[in-house]
């Protein structure tokens, strides 16, 4: 890691990740167990804001005020209003070719021409839908592939670890129901509101009663993402993933939200490979084998043999 005293040399570091992309693709011609941990710098050339990087939702906004179970709890109206901003966001956006990349790739009969008998997953920290979608994209532009990106095989290959925007859970543990609703705006109270995120118009407070319920049982719902203080979905089998895995392809994340910024180290820590794509250098970048900088949208179709 770099030091604040200024004083880092590059000579301190053990290792300097290569930036040879013919190097990397045979190396992962050579994988078997290949995961890809995809972050929101992956959806960032779709439109979608990330969290983190420069202009990022949490240098503007505070987390802790609008992504916890106690923030839903002390106002359910100014979390909705983000989160149906957030919605509307991911509605109005498309799948970008790094995301099409990724669903290409979890073909097999493609996949299987570029990395032969090799098993690959998905584990996306993201939960704008736009990584599922691209695989309905593929489906429809290449009609010979519809049967198996349909296939249990194929659909099981991503994990949603952070849970869905898309998703309105029942906040009455007696109901629990969970549904899927892209419906925009999901509840008419919240129409328009997504101005107060994205041109700072003024907060209305809407009345608990107006925000959206479950339609089950007609309790208050809350978005079906995981937030912070949360579990994240998946985590059983997301380890022994990691935990056989002999390439791991970071996307569009950083080293700062755990337990995904593990993984990668745990990978290399088995002898394994990691490569990571990325916009801009971020803190253990340097402990890769390789390094990718700039759009994920151009990089990793080409190191993915896609292009």
């Amino acid at each position: 890691m770099s030091s604040d005293s200024g004083s880092s040399t590059d000579s301190e570091y053990q290792n300097v990740p290569s930036t040879d992309m013919p190097s990397f693709t045979a190396a992962l011609g050579a994988s078997k167990r290949i995961i890809a941990v995809a972050g929101a710098g992956l959806s960032a050339a779709s439109g979608i804001p990330t969290f983190r990087g420069a202009g990022g939702l949490w240098r503007k906004y505070d987390a802790m005020g609008l992504a916890t179970p106690e923030a839903f709890h002390a106002n359910p109206s100014r979390v909705w209003q983000f989160y149906h901003y957030r919605r509307e966001k991911a509605l109005a956006a498309q799948p970008n070719p790094g995301h099409l990349a990724l669903a290409m790739f979890s073909i097999p009969s493609i996949r299987h021409r570029i990395a032969p008998d090799a098993e690959f997953t998905l584990v996306t920290q993201n939960v704008d839908g736009l990584s599922r979608r691209a695989l309905e994209a593929v489906a429809t532009t290449h009609p010979e592939l519809a049967d198996e990106v349909h296939s249990p095989l194929v659909q099981n290959s991503m994990i949603e670890m952070h849970g869905r925007l898309f998703d309105v859970v029942c906040t009455n543990s007696a109901c629990g129901h969970r549904e899927h609703n892209m419906t925009s705006p999901i509840c008419q109270a919240l129409a328009g509101t997504e101005r107060v995120f994205s041109s700072n118009e003024p907060e209305p407070q809407i009345d608990e009663a107006d925000l959206p319920r479950c339609t089950q049982c007609g309790s208050l719902a809350r978005p079906g993402v995981v937030w912070f203080g949360e579990t994240p979905w998946h985590m059983d089998e997301i380890d022994k993933l990691v935990a056989k895995a002999d390439m791991c392809i970071v996307v569009g994340t950083s080293s700062t939200v755990y337990p995904a910024a593990g993984y990668a180290f745990e990978v290399l820590e088995n002898g394994g490979t990691v490569a990571v794509f990325n916009l801009d250098r971020s803190d253990g970048d340097q402990d890769a084998d390789y390094l990718f900088l700039g759009p994920a949208e151009v990089t990793l179709p080409k190191a993915l043999g896609l292009q």
